[in-house]
């Protein structure tokens, strides 16, 4: 039966003589319904003349019965879909046609049979192009990426498996679930497009076939970055745009990319690798066209890294930084080709531009403590707002100490040797980056430190300073000590400004008490005279009085250090001014009249004291009880 050519016709029987008089190597077909075709050399000693015409004639009947443009129900039918041994005689029907049209080219290559066998090929690939396309487009969503890469619900499978995709020995192991029903049926899909994909390529229709492949799986990948929430903008939008909807882009981001790149990309290669097998030029190719959306994918982060850098930002960088760090070897793994490098090379990019922000930032951070100008003195000496804006970032950044190990590390920053070596040791720190980190906190601490020293010179009262001083330090220790900044810091680092909290509060007593503690004799001291013991009582009663007065409103935050103040005073105070009670009462006969403070009464007065409760200069002096 011969067709009218058309001028489709024409150019197919031009390209399949082109074909047949090719190497025998672009004539290689392997497809998983039949055994490699015979070299060309070989095709005149296994088909006489007439064993062309009766090949011809058998496959006539198959391939004509499945022309798309004929009236028989089999135009609208899947070939692939009902009975699967049709297929495998469809498949093998062109296989043999095929090599009677090159055995017919190398002995009469003007033959009249040859035209009929160039028509009947071209029919066959017009049914093979229908089967692919309906096949991909029909069932889009059970030939997922994600069925295909996953292989099963462990997720055991990876791009190097070996096992072919759709095996013989895949349908024999698989279950009766729901689950292995899907994955059945996804496996004999994937194998069906392999077999055709095989087919229209070793017969000369390639073109075809990828473009149909192309153009339907680049949509289920685009369709599948689009339900993940990944949108295109250009750079200048991203740069206008508000940060609360940048954050939630970011968001997005980080949820999206690990599917993308794990099951989206991954699962698409190992489709395409599987349907292509037969050519790498081929698969690498139409991998790239169909994943050319992960190129934004990837430069969303050095977008965003190039937005205004402000301290707060510099957490959701570092989210993206790990999060694409993470995946780095499965963009390596997954875009292995030239074709694909442009991927690679925008993750490296990408990476690049976040290590680059975040150095900016923790520098510009820097800088803004050492240029913090508030003149704002703290009542009381309590916690700075600086120390708890400081601090509390700085925690927060030790929850990151992996990601600044990748970006501190290569800062090329000098170290400031000026500072003291524990600054940059941590007995957990095994590493050159790790160390990095501990150094760079330890050096925003210090900046802090001698931020807060200039600040506490803008107290009139020099006790209350280094109060000031005790209580700020403490807070920043208790915040390392309750963070991971304990791990990088390390023992030494907390064991030294533990020490300095308490030089602090020793200096505070000294200078705020010590007036009080030398108004009274030396213990064991000869007994005065009354004149002389009531002047003594005298000058107690005041000093203690003016010290408890402009102490009353001073605070003490930390309850620990609030309390070892208290009994490091009272341990000073009260035994010394009972021994002097007991010493002078009885030569005293208005002895309460001078003593009018008991050593208890001072013990009640001094457990008031640090809690902040009264404003210096409105407190009345206390009153014995």
């Amino acid at each position: 039966m011969a067709r009218p050519e058309t001028p489709r016709s024409i150019a197919a029987k031009r390209g399949m003589l082109a074909l047949f008089f090719s190497s025998p190597k672009t004539l290689s077909f392997s497809s998983s319904f039949s055994t490699p075709s015979t070299p060309s050399s070989s095709a005149h000693n296994m088909f006489s003349e007439s064993e062309m015409e009766e090949t011809i004639k058998n496959v006539e009947s198959i391939i004509t019965r499945w022309d798309p443009n004929s009236s028989s129900i089999t135009r609208i039918a899947s070939l692939f879909h009902g009975n699967r041994e049709e297929a495998e005689d469809f498949l093998k029907s062109v296989k043999d046609l095929r090599r009677a049209m090159h055995a017919l080219v190398s002995e009469n290559s003007t033959s009249d049979k040859l035209s009929l066998a160039q028509n009947l090929m071209q029919i066959a690939m017009e049914r093979l192009e229908k089967e692919f396309h309906r096949i991909l487009s029909a069932t889009r969503d059970q030939i997922d990426p994600e069925s295909i890469s996953a292989r099963s619900s462990d997720g055991s499978s990876n791009l190097e498996d070996e096992n072919e995709l759709g095996s013989e020995e895949e349908f024999k192991t698989a279950g009766e679930s729901s689950n292995d029903v899907e994955r059945i049926t996804a496996l004999a899909m994937s194998s069906d497009l392999k077999s055709i994909a095989d087919c229209m390529i070793s017969s000369g229709y390639s073109s075809e076939c990828i473009k149909i492949y192309k153009n339907i799986r680049k949509s289920i990948v685009d369709e599948g970055l689009y339900l993940l929430g990944i949108e295109e903008f250009r750079p200048s939008q991203i740069l206008k745009m508000n940060w609360e909807v940048l954050e939630h882009l970011i968001k997005n981001w980080l949820s999206a990319v690990k599917i993308a790149a794990k099951t989206l990309f991954s699962g698409e290669k190992a489709l395409c690798d599987h349907v292509f097998s037969a050519s790498r030029t081929i698969r690498e190719s139409c991998f790239s066209e169909i994943t050319k959306g992960g190129l934004y994918l990837f430069r969303f982060p050095e977008l965003v890294a190039k937005c205004k850098k402000l301290p707060e930002r510099i957490f959701p960088l570092m989210e993206l930084y790990e999060a694409l760090s993470d995946i780095q070897p499965d963009v390596e793994l997954i875009f292995d080709s030239e074709s694909t490098s442009k991927i690679k090379l925008q993750v490296v990019s990408s990476l690049h531009g976040l290590s680059e922000s975040i150095r900016a930032i923790l520098s510009d951070f820097e800088s803004a403590i050492q240029k913090d100008s508030s003149k704002t003195v703290i009542v009381g000496g309590g916690i700075h707002p600086l120390t708890r804006k400081v601090t509390s970032y700085i925690s927060s950044l030790a929850d990151y100490s992996r990601i600044l190990s990748d970006t501190v590390s290569d800062s090329s920053s000098p170290r400031n040797t000026a500072f003291p070596g524990f600054y940059f040791e941590s007995p957990t720190s095994d590493t050159g980056s790790s160390q990095a980190v501990s150094a760079h906190l330890a050096r925003l601490i210090l900046v802090l430190l001698c931020k807060l020293d200039r600040k506490a010179e803008g107290y009139k009262d020099i006790s209350l300073s280094y109060l000031f001083l005790a209580n700020n330090l403490q807070f920043i220790l208790d915040k390392v000590c309750t963070t991971r900044l304990y791990v990088l810091l390390g023992e030494d680092w907390v064991f030294t400004h533990a020490k300095k909290v308490i030089q602090y509060a020793s200096t505070y007593e000294t200078m705020a008490w010590g007036n009080v503690f030398s108004s009274l004799p030396e213990r064991n001291s000869p007994r005065l005279s009354p004149e002389a013991a009531k002047h003594c009582f005298q000058r107690f009663i005041a000093a203690f009085e003016e010290a408890y007065k402009k102490q009353a409103s001073w605070v003490v935050p930390d309850r620990k250090l609030r309390n070892e103040l208290k009994v490091s005073i009272a341990k000073e105070l009260i035994p010394a001014y009972r021994e002097f009670c007991d010493t002078h009462k009885v030569m005293l006969k208005d002895f309460e009249v001078f003593a009018r403070f008991g050593p208890d009464d001072l013990g009640n007065c001094l457990s008031d004291l640090f809690h902040g409760t009264t404003i210096s200069g409105s407190t009345p002096p206390p009153t014995p009880r």
